[in-house]
């Protein structure tokens, strides 16, 4: 076999051991340190080890540590609750109020963890019980939280854009200005598709205060101010430090974990078993993240030797696509590998495939990572591996189905893909607060 023949070989070695359940991070180090082997012999020892060092000492993935302490340390601080009363208690003139404030909480909330798992798992013990009592559509209510608990893939300070500046070289601080507009902007589609969809069927969402006294105004000020304004400033302070340039985002994230632990403390939520479960949690995901790009570089470095990626970047060439051809190319291919894959090995191991072709089709990389960032959220709420659905039946009541809640995640999938298109049909939504912030 010709040389590009044996890097085919390779991606169908890979594709295979990933559906036969194998971890991928040591998959990929096994099967690029065999075929690395094969073709370079013991230099291939030498690369692996140089470059597991690079990856523990490099300057734009020690905010991801930093930024995962403080998402599991404000999860445990037990907010939540709380967060979620008070802005319910502001938004309750809204139609579909609880709905409403649990997308709001939501999107605070999943900025400040970041972590999918723990939103949706929170908000499904919290919030949707709470709209199911007050009478709410069970779908509704299903995908408001479904979808809400995914924004922090994309709302900055998001894991995800770290990683994609890792892997393609963007400055971290102008991708998390370009994807503030955008997530923002989704999460008002999500609000504004609530608050539309209950106006013109108000049983959806019956209101649920009619018979409850409302609370005076100055009640409502401080159940805000002693709960979604704290955690509201630590985020902001740590966006403002990073978008205005007061530090770089691994200075920020560690005022952000230390920031975090003070805001336990505030709520009595700290605790040293608080704590150690944190940094536990922190130092296993970190060290997942870390492998896999050591495992992700061996593979690709060995596939790219062996002529793997010319190959592909001639296949592309050849078919004479647009520029909106390949980017939609591109992004199905993502939202299909959305479906066996994390995003994290999605971002890792796939997008450098499609990074040095960007310049050919005259495609802004950091709009590239916007729309994957945008993208990658619908593979937690796209049947049949929608993640985000599987965490919220795991705490849901048992009278809800697992298609009742795929059912109610599905119309926030389809307003993601509109999101997309209007990113990418006004790109000045995600590229003109960096120009404004950083370009002369």
């Amino acid at each position: 076999m010709t040389n590009p023949e044996i890097g085919v070989l390779m991606m169908g070695v890979f594709i295979v051991t990933i559906f036969l359940g194998f971890p991928i991070a040591f998959t990929l180090i096994a099967i690029g340190f065999s075929f690395g082997y094969a073709l370079k012999g013991d230099i291939i020892f030498g690369q692996l080890v140089l470059k597991a060092f690079e990856v523990t000492t490099s300057d734009v993935l020690v905010a991801v540590p930093l930024f995962l302490f403080m998402g599991y340390v404000v999860e445990r601080a037990n907010i939540l609750e709380r967060l979620f009363h008070s802005v319910q208690n502001a938004a309750r003139d809204v139609p579909g109020s609880l709905a409403v404030a649990t997308l709001i909480t939501c999107a605070l909330f999943a900025t400040a963890t970041g972590i999918v798992g723990a939103v949706v798992t929170l908000m499904g013990l919290l919030a949707f019980p709470a709209m199911l009592r007050a009478g709410y559509d069970k779908k509704l209510a299903a995908g408001v939280v479904c979808a809400g608990g995914t924004l922090g893939i994309l709302i900055p300070p998001s894991i995800l854009l770290i990683l994609y500046a890792a892997v393609s070289g963007i400055s971290a601080v102008r991708l998390y200005a370009g994807a503030f507009l955008p997530g923002f902007m989704l999460a008002g589609f999500y609000i504004i598709y609530v608050v539309t969809r209950v106006v013109l069927n108000p049983k959806l969402a019956p209101a649920v205060d009619s018979g409850e006294p409302r609370l005076p105004f100055l009640t409502v000020m401080r159940d805000l101010a002693t709960s979604f304004f704290p955690l509201a400033f630590l985020i902001l302070a740590v966006l403002g430090a990073i978008l205005f340039g007061f530090a770089t985002p691994s200075e920020a994230a560690a005022v952000g974990a230390l920031g975090s632990l003070v805001l336990a403390a505030g709520y009595r939520a700290l605790s040293f078993a608080r704590v150690r479960e944190a940094v536990y949690l922190t130092a296993r995901t970190t060290a997942m993240v870390c492998w896999l790009f050591v495992g992700s570089w061996t593979f690709s470095s060995v596939f790219s030797d062996y002529g793997g990626h010319t190959l592909i970047e001639e296949f592309i060439r050849s078919v004479d696509m647009k520029p909106w051809q390949f980017l939609l190319f591109a992004q199905l291919i993502i939202f299909l590998l959305g479906w066996p894959l994390e995003w994290s090995e999605i971002v890792i191991i796939f997008v450098p495939i499609f990074l040095p072709l960007l310049k050919a089709f005259n495609i802004d990389p950091m709009l590239f990572g916007i729309l994957i960032a945008l993208n990658i959220q619908t593979s937690f709420n796209t049947p049949p591996m929608a993640m985000a659905c599987y965490y919220l039946k795991g705490v849901a009541p048992k009278s809800v189905e697992l298609t009742e809640i795929f059912a109610g995640a599905l119309p926030f999938v389809f307003l993601v893909f509109a999101a997309m298109i209007v990113v990418y049909l006004v790109p000045e939504i995600a590229t003109w607060l960096p120009s404004a912030l950083y370009d002369p």
